[in-house]
């Protein structure tokens, strides 16, 4: 079982449609502890790209980023029937440049990774249990 830690949310106006657009920082944590981190972002503008982000699993124990922390990118989005996910390349994120999240996977590198399905069930738990992203995939908004 994982528990997301729900911090505030960032809102900002884009600058090409001048709607809100969010970025959330979310901590996640399992039984033994801290687990993982996620950045989201998604616009009210762009609805139909759905929301990026970046997962980062590995060793949180320590103040430095550990040599084993990996990032993988994703997309999320909502079609009539499902929620969607797709890998990304990391190293073509908005947080490429994040040295906290660790070591950047491609596609293929998060794809064939041992830690993929971990990626794959906090996304399951994103949609369900982050108030933020469950309200922007089911067109609604928070205040």
């Amino acid at each position: 079982m994982i528990k997301i830690e729900l911090t505030e949310p960032n809102k900002s106006t884009c600058e090409c449609c001048n709607k809100e657009t969010t970025n959330l920082t979310r901590f996640v944590y399992n039984e033994e502890g801290a687990f993982a981190i996620y950045y989201a972002a998604f616009s009210s503008g762009h609805s139909e790209d759905g929301i990026i982000g970046v997962i980062s699993l590995g060793d949180w124990d320590e103040d430095e980023v550990s040599p084993n922390r990996v990032a993988f990118a994703f997309r999320l989005w909502q079609d009539e029937n499902n929620h969607n996910v797709t890998i990304t390349d990391a190293n073509e994120s908005p947080w490429h440049n994040t040295k906290i999240i660790g070591r950047k996977l491609t596609r293929e590198g998060a794809l064939s990774h041992s830690w993929i399905k971990d990626v794959f069930h906090i996304t399951d738990h994103m949609v369900t249990d982050d108030n933020e992203i469950k309200a922007f995939l089911e067109g609604e908004t928070i205040h």
